[in-house]
């Protein structure tokens, strides 16, 4: 009776503090029931306890029963106190959920000391393999902001934040097939790290980008510094959403409700406000692509059917796109100079008494599912693309990185790459604002010597690029530039050897490589601390569904290898396309609406690991055998690591397609090329005859290369 008055109490006070809120429903009484939950704080154990719907029986470590404090939160409900160090800790466990107690369990055995899920361990999981028990996940959200967590640096902490019990739908992890007992641990494990990114990314939010930046300035306060560009100047939330403000309202004057607006700007502060503030008042940001030449940008503001292109004639007279603009036709340019010039009285008076105060109603937000940003197809194999991006699509991608890899407060990115770049957009901008992490914005990736000296003098964490530009900047750097660097994180192209091993050499790093596509907002797969294999983009994002699909020539290899097809929550709203303007096509592949089929051949092996094994573009026809032209330049890769190569066909009126190797060691032989065919394992079908030495490849503004123009030159050749 005591126990139930106790509870009830304490269950009323946490209501009031903490204002807790449960959502969700727990399944109803009967078999064996096993609750995992994130563990947040100290205070994690009593809200499961206070507010789930169950009597169930806690798992703690033998130090916890040490602490008297918690000695007397336990004796208001009943637990099994274990050794992890012990082998038998498990089976008290395993024989206590067989007699049909409802248990709860932390799989990450400690307080996280990042904010994000830590490592699982595998023990939790056997048990429920082992017990055959219904697993129900429960989110703890909130918990880690209270001074009961162990987060520390620039973590914030607040004294009574609101809690919320997120209860997901349940699930069951089967016993793993496997030779030992000590694999099938493991792989009962990586279901149970599955099971828990899973449940991270599932209790998201349902809002828009404004919100959400609404949200992380709440949660880690207006003042804090956090966004900083080449004028040398730290911006915190409360600019950037002032930017967001004046500019959106500025630019909705100048624009019709839903419009796609053309932004043509470099990596500043700036340009984040204006995203930012555009969707705020249901303007659709356009990300051109300066480095496109006048033919693809023309064809971009066509599919889009941008009628205004907002830059800065600072920057149109620095990056020399003076003659670029003016061929373009029928687009007004409006300039951010000349904009500010329109900032009334009236316009500074609503943004300090009413906009600052109450964003929410100054503004006109929209829903998850309108559009929040068009980006655009890099054009590597054809006219750009316009790629409709909702705010659900930015925000689940956001929430899918944010389950599998720990970026905190604490860090520090350095993006380089472009904001009109659906990797520079979405990892490089978005989410280091949206998770309180600091960034550094540069507007160049090509500057190789400047950019390593800016990650060593900012001190930065984590440094994001494609493998030809973490290439140069290996060449260039110091060995010590990059020694505060924790995450290197490769996307965008496929990432070579020798520039995986010239950073793990030369700065003793591992570099994570990922996969994505601009229509999947963009990161599908990535490699992370927790879950990496060399030679593949990693695990699959959680949320997502994912098939292969047979192609004609190509070994299925026991359906383990095919095209990948895509769904999921990050996938984009439809494609714009020059030959008809305006007009969105909703994604839909061979195998079904809502699918997105990626143009890539994939395999995925007995861990789920994705390997890429080329794209379906790049694979040539030769004497009727199917070669992919990603193994050719791993051939010329393996041949002379110091060169870059591009592997591209022409017709070949007795094979069907010839091979043509651009490669820009000048000394690259045919006989170099067979013999590191041979050691690979590879066909000699796949070493070209043709090889032209160049003195460089051609490049995108993305950093990809640019195969319409190497496929140019191969018909000249």
């Amino acid at each position: 009776m005591f126990r139930k008055l106790a509870k009830s109490a304490l269950r009323t006070v946490c209501s009031i503090l903490f204002r807790v809120r449960v959502e969700g429903s727990v399944p109803p009484p009967g078999g064996r029931l096993l609750i995992i939950a994130n563990h947040e704080s100290f205070l994690d154990g009593l809200l499961l306890g206070l507010f789930l719907p169950l009597e169930p029986v806690f798992v703690v470590h033998t130090t916890v029963i040490k602490n008297p404090m918690f000695r007397l939160i336990l004796a208001l409900v009943d637990y099994l106190t274990v050794d992890p160090t012990s082998p038998m800790a498990m089976k008290k466990v395993v024989r206590l959920i067989e007699s049909g107690r409802p248990v709860v369990i932390f799989p990450e055995g400690r307080i996280t000391t990042t904010g994000s899920l830590m490592k699982t361990y595998d023990g939790p999981a056997f048990v429920a393999a082992r017990t055959g028990a219904t697993i129900l996940p429960v989110r703890i959200d909130g918990a880690a902001r209270t001074y009961f967590s162990r987060l520390g640096g620039h973590h914030p902490r607040r004294i009574l934040p609101q809690i919320n019990l997120y209860i997901q739908p349940t699930t069951r992890i089967d016993m793993p097939v496997a030779p030992t007992a000590r694999e099938r641990r493991r792989k009962a494990g990586d279901a149970m790290r599955r099971v828990m990114q899973e449940m991270i990314f599932a209790s998201r939010p349902q809002q828009t980008l404004f919100e959400a930046l609404l949200d992380a300035a709440s949660i880690h306060g207006r003042s804090r510094r956090l966004i900083e560009d080449l004028k040398q100047e730290e911006y915190a939330y409360r600019d950037l959403i002032k930017m967001a403000l004046a500019l959106g309202r500025l630019v909705a004057r100048e624009s019709r409700d839903g419009e796609n607006v053309g932004i043509l700007l470099p990596n500043l502060a700036p340009t984040l406000g204006l995203v930012m503030g555009l969707s705020a008042f249901r303007r659709v940001p356009a990300m051109l692509n300066y480095t496109a030449g006048t033919d693809a940008m023309q064809a971009a503001c066509a599919a889009a059917q941008i009628r205004t292109v907002l830059t800065s004639r600072a920057f149109v007279e620095q990056a020399k796109l003076g003659d670029k603009l003016a061929a373009l036709k029928d687009v007004r340019l409006l300039f951010l100079e000349e904009l500010r010039e329109t900032l009334t009285l009236a316009d500074k008076l609503w943004l300090m008494l009413w906009a600052l105060p109450f964003p929410h109603a100054a503004t006109r937000i929209g829903s998850a599912e309108d559009p929040a940003v068009v980006l655009f197809t890099s054009g590597s194999e054809g006219k750009p693309k316009g790629v409709v991006l909702s705010h659900r699509a930015l925000l689940a991608n956001i929430g899918q990185i944010r389950a599998v890899v720990d970026f905190s407060v604490d860090d520090k990115i350095l993006n380089a790459l472009p904001l009109f770049h659906s990797f520079g957009l979405t990892a490089g901008g978005l989410l280091p604002v949206l998770c309180g992490a600091n960034v550094f914005l540069y507007p160049s990736p090509l500057h190789y010597r400047v950019i390593p000296e800016l990650a060593y003098d900012r001190g930065c964490t984590v440094l994001l690029g494609t493998s030809t530009f973490l290439g140069n900047y290996a060449k260039h750097a110091h060995p010590y530039d990059f020694y505060r660097l924790r995450y290197v994180i490769a996307g965008a192209e496929k990432l070579s050897d020798p520039v995986r091993e010239l950073w793990f050499d030369k700065f003793g790093l591992r570099i994570f490589e990922g996969y994505g596509a601009t229509e999947t907002a963009p990161v599908m797969a990535v490699n992370t601390p927790m879950a990496y294999r060399r030679g593949t983009v990693g695990l699959m994002l959680p949320g997502q569904q994912m098939r292969l699909v047979a192609v004609p020539g190509i070994d299925a290899a026991d359906g383990r290898r095919g095209m990948l097809h895509v769904r999921g929550p990050n996938l984009m709203s439809g494609y714009l396309r020059h030959d008809q303007p305006g007009v969105l096509q909703p994604p839909a592949s061979a195998v079904g609406a809502g699918w997105y089929e990626t143009g890539d051949v994939v395999e995925i092996d007995d861990d789920h690991f994705v390997k890429i094994v080329g794209r379906v573009k790049r694979f040539a026809k030769v004497a009727g055998e199917m070669v992919s032209l990603e193994v050719v330049e791993k051939i010329a890769a393996a041949a002379s690591g110091s060169g870059q190569h591009a592997a591209t066909t022409r017709p070949d009126a007795a094979k069907g397609e010839a091979l043509v190797l651009f490669s820009t060691d000048r000394g690259l032989g045919r006989d170099a090329l067979v013999a590191a065919a041979k050691s690979l394992g590879a066909s000699e079908l796949a070493v070209p005859r043709s090889i032209v030495a160049v003195d460089a490849l051609p490049l995108l503004g993305t950093g990809k290369l640019d195969y319409v123009t190497i496929k140019q030159w191969a018909e000249v050749a």
